[in-house]
């Protein structure tokens, strides 16, 4: 059963997509949940939109006429006066696409095809991970991130957190409840020198021991073949 959007939860959003069939199928999708549409079919013309008016989220196809996906993004994060969440929509999903798209400062990807579904949901979690990296602490069940101390704690008692544990941890409550893939991770780790495999995986290993094993239930978990997330229990 479908719940229905709050005013608070429907997103005003720039559609930048030269292809119509694929536009009108978002809008389509997305305005029956509620959301509000505004498009440009250049990277031009959605550069100046995006300047001119206020957006909770863009929507930016990586191969654009006039101007392309990575030079929209480019001078977005120059000139305007405030962060917006930016979804990248890209037919190529190799690492150093996304390595680049990381670099001018898109949020987020998603590769065609993609479910609307799919799209919807990152949406909403792009935008919930904004409004939370806006904030000096943040809260996930009984995990509570100070990013003004660079701290973290679980039922209250503090972990004796890595510098890099600390950073995974971080990226994986920003994004809750999406999960994190392991390229992603790597991506925000390392940003262009990517390290091997190993090195990833000892580092949640590490992180496991302190954030996990002490407690309950754990809240670091592996989704296979595609990355990790956090789980919350529920009371």
């Amino acid at each position: 059963m479908e719940t229905a959007l709050t005013p608070s939860s429907a997103l005003h959003v720039l559609l930048i997509e030269d292809q119509l069939n694929i536009a009108q199928n978002i809008a389509e999708y997305m305005e029956q949940k509620g959301h509000v549409f505004d498009f440009a079919v250049k990277g031009t013309q959605g550069l100046a939109l995006a300047l001119q008016h206020y957006y909770d989220l863009i929507i930016l196809d990586l191969n654009l006429p006039a101007m392309d996906g990575l030079e929209v993004c480019r001078q977005l994060r120059e000139k305007a006066q405030r962060h917006i969440p930016l979804l990248m929509l890209t037919a190529r999903d190799s690492i150093d696409d996304k390595v680049a798209g990381f670099h001018v400062g898109t949020d987020d990807y998603l590769t065609k095809p993609f479910s609307l579904q799919e799209l919807e949901v990152r949406c909403l979690a792009l935008c919930r991970r904004h409004r939370l990296q806006g904030k000096t602490s943040v809260q996930l069940g009984p995990l509570l991130l100070d990013k003004t101390r660079k701290t973290a704690s679980r039922d209250g008692k503090l972990l004796e957190l890595t510098t890099m544990g600390y950073k995974i941890l971080t990226v994986l409550a920003d994004a809750y409840p999406q999960v994190v893939s392991r390229s992603e991770l790597s991506c925000k780790l390392w940003g262009d020198e990517p390290t091997e495999s190993d090195a990833l995986r000892s580092h949640i290993y590490q992180l496991r021991a302190v954030l996990d094993k002490p407690f309950t239930y754990p809240m670091i978990k592996t989704v296979f073949a595609v990355g990790f997330t956090l789980e919350v229990a529920e009371k």
